[in-house]
């Protein structure tokens, strides 16, 4: 998302900058990107929360094979996301070194956070959003047409007033909550967010303690959302943020639910602490001068087992888990 928090004076909030292009790629191409398999391409950094959303979509819908995935590295400088993981450090596809670059070849003047997730139209180099909220969404409806054989049903139509209501509430007090905490600008800013945070985490806690997914009973929109943050708590949050009244691994219900979630094919297969931990320890300088990346938690606690099957509820409803990731977009570590 944003190279930076947004500007901090004490006694403020943190206040995101949720301004982006909100250009769609949509079936009918209303604002000029239709779509069209193999002329776009999702540039999405693996430590980045909201761009891990659209990785896990694009996995569990079977996307791979017409959008394809650019990976910047975990750190940046205070101009853009790079691509430092691809030879030479250039992306192979773009031909570019910078994210920004593809921003500043549709908007020369863009004032904005070069941010991920972005899409690029790759014959002409440019942006076409940063819209992250809505990539997801549009992966799901628009894209339709070229979902894979027993693809899930993300945002199922009868369900989409609870997903949003659930999935807005999550933002607020979770998603940006943890930064509302971490890049608070006083002690009575960061108390405020602290508090809605772990008691909407206990609202969650209460909520799933006896239905298996957040929505319905199968994976959504919802939970996806919900994941990335909590996949990112122990490691980053709960230290780095002061998020620490108590781990993600000490709220038996919650840390079951993302256990479930992590062990299903298009979740954890796209997560690398490695890169998380790096992104937010060596990059927000200002939280910790010293760019020391913490060694733990131990990763090996995700894979233990978590009884949520035994509750009601099927991951992808009548369709089938997604194949194996790329060779070219597995984690190793």
């Amino acid at each position: 998302m944003s190279l930076t928090p947004s500007y901090i004076q004490p006694g403020l909030d943190f206040n995101r900058d949720t301004n982006y292009i909100e250009d769609r790629i949509t079936r009918d191409g209303r604002d000029g990107w239709p779509v069209e398999p193999g002329r776009y391409r999702l540039v999405a950094a693996r430590a980045c929360p909201w761009a891990n959303r659209t990785t896990i979509v694009r996995r569990l819908l079977g996307l791979e094979s017409v959008i394809s995935l650019g990976l910047p590295g975990p750190t940046h400088d205070k101009n853009s996301w790079t691509f430092d993981l691809d030879q030479g450090g250039v992306d192979p596809v773009l031909g570019i070194e910078r994210l920004q670059q593809a921003f500043f070849a549709r908007f020369p003047d863009y004032p904005r956070g070069i941010t991920v997730p972005a899409i690029i139209d790759v014959p002409t180099g440019k942006v076409v959003t940063n819209n992250y909220p809505q990539i997801t969404l549009d992966f799901e409806t628009e894209w339709v047409k070229y979902h894979r054989a027993g693809a899930p049903d993300l945002y199922p139509q009868g369900l989409r007033a609870e997903i949003d209501e659930v999935a807005e509430l999550i933002f607020h007090d979770v998603n940006n909550g943890v930064y509302k905490c971490g890049f608070a600008g006083s002690q009575e800013s960061y108390e405020r967010a602290y508090d809605a945070l772990f008691a909407r985490l206990d609202w969650l806690e209460e909520r799933l303690t006896g239905q298996r997914y957040l929505v319905g009973d199968t994976i959504t929109e919802a939970d996806i959302r919900l994941f990335t943050t909590l996949a990112r708590f122990d490691a980053v949050y709960h230290g780095h943020f002061k998020c620490n009244r108590n781990k993600l691994s000490e709220m038996p219900v919650l840390w079951a639910y993302a256990r479930d979630l992590f062990q299903t094919p298009g979740f954890g297969d796209t997560i690398d602490f490695d890169q998380i931990k790096k992104h937010y320890y060596v990059t927000h300088v200002d939280i910790n001068p010293s760019g020391i990346v913490p060694k733990g938690p131990d990763a090996a606690t995700w894979l233990a087992p978590h009884s949520r099957a035994d509750l009601d509820g099927r991951p992808f409803g009548t369709g089938t888990p997604p194949e194996a990731p790329l060779p070219t977009e597995r984690i190793t570590n």
